[in-house]
């Protein structure tokens, strides 16, 4: 999630300041700084947890990630999100930020 968060934030810009402030409550710094920090939070968080953040904590290695791509694309999954904007080549991007 956190990879995600990075890699869309434009399109995500708004939500992710309400998310800052009304999760996080991060309210001072700029409106980089707030996502930075909540995407930084989110992060610790999850592994506050147990929880890994990393694909390579997995054991997935950097070299599979075209194969997970072009695994979506066989199965048909080519557009992903609330806006149907997230294409392989995005979530290829997304899964290289989070090895």
């Amino acid at each position: 999630m956190p990879s995600l968060l990075e890699v869309r934030r434009e399109q995500k810009r708004a939500k992710l300041l309400q998310y800052a402030e009304r999760v996080w409550h991060i309210e001072s710094g700029s409106e980089e700084e707030k996502i930075d920090l909540a995407i930084q939070k989110t992060r610790e968080f999850f592994e506050s947890l147990g929880v890994k953040t990393r694909l390579s904590q997995y054991g997935v290695v950097v070299d599979k990630i075209p194969v997970i791509v072009e695994q979506l694309k066989a199965h048909g999954m080519t557009t992903f999100s609330e806006t149907q904007d997230l294409t392989p080549e995005i979530s290829q991007r997304i899964l290289e930020g989070a090895m």
